[in-house]
């Protein structure tokens, strides 16, 4: 007669101790989401009122970029930066600060010309060269394009979609260039809401002061900085997952 050994003492059979993983993988699983649940709501409650979009024009610039994004760390802020290529080309340790310091990085074209007096090859020019050097940079090609002053048309406009950008311009615009003080900047931008753009620029040493008034006020109204859907070009809510979406 066959007769089979005993299993050994002090072994539970394999499907018992994978039980017992899985088991405590759950448990784990449960425990963090658990924690993470009063952070999540906590900041769902912050930013109740929904997002808006906070822009910086024509920047890097090496006398107010590095200042910009401390100001804007310090107050919890993640911007979108519209940059130029040929000072982005300049400074490229610079463009790299704004990656790391979270922000979203766009294309503001090349030099900063009035494209709606380019010929066709020419706007191309502005927007693909920045597109190129920007992607080389950072390691992500922008999604997000500014005409520089505003100006556009359905070329530009179908000119950047080609390039797999959508056309962003603002609803508040703070004139910060224009040699107002941080009060004034603040009072122009704190008109914004839910889901509106605001233009600022990087350049301005008033524009960095008006920075934590207006996280000030914006906390205040259950306001947060968001990020700029190319879908809609609307301020939403921040995702890491880059938007390719194009209208």
């Amino acid at each position: 007669m066959i007769t089979h050994a005993p299993a050994p003492r002090g072994h539970a059979p394999l499907p018992h101790i994978l039980l017992l993983a899985l088991t405590a993988v759950l448990a784990a699983g449960l425990a963090v989401a658990a924690a993470a649940a009063p952070a999540r709501a906590a900041d769902d409650r912050k930013c109740r009122a929904g997002y808006v979009g906070l822009t910086f024009d024509d920047g890097p610039t090496p006398e107010h970029t590095a200042r910009l994004l401390s100001a804007l760390r310090e107050n919890g802020v993640r911007a979108t930066l519209f940059n130029i290529g040929e000072k982005a080309e300049k400074n490229e340790e610079l463009v790299v600060a704004e990656k790391e310091a979270g922000m979203w990085i766009a294309n503001h074209s090349w030099s900063h010309p009035q494209l709606t007096k380019l010929p066709d090859d020419g706007i191309k020019s502005e927007l693909a060269r920045t597109q190129v050097l920007l992607e080389e940079i950072t390691g992500t090609a922008p999604v997000l394009f500014r005409p520089p002053y505003g100006n556009t048309n359905d070329t530009v406009k179908e000119i950047a979609r080609g390039l797999g950008m959508a056309e962003i311009l603002w609803d508040v615009d703070t004139r910060d260039w224009s040699g107002k003080s941080a009060e004034e900047i603040v009072e122009e931008a704190v008109t914004v809401q839910s889901g509106e753009i605001v233009l600022m620029h990087d350049g301005y040493d008033a524009t960095i002061e008006a920075i934590p008034a207006i996280m000030e006020n914006l906390r205040s109204r259950a306001l947060c900085p968001g990020m700029i859907s190319p879908a809609t070009g609307k301020a939403v809510e921040p995702t890491d997952e880059v938007a390719t979406v194009i209208p």
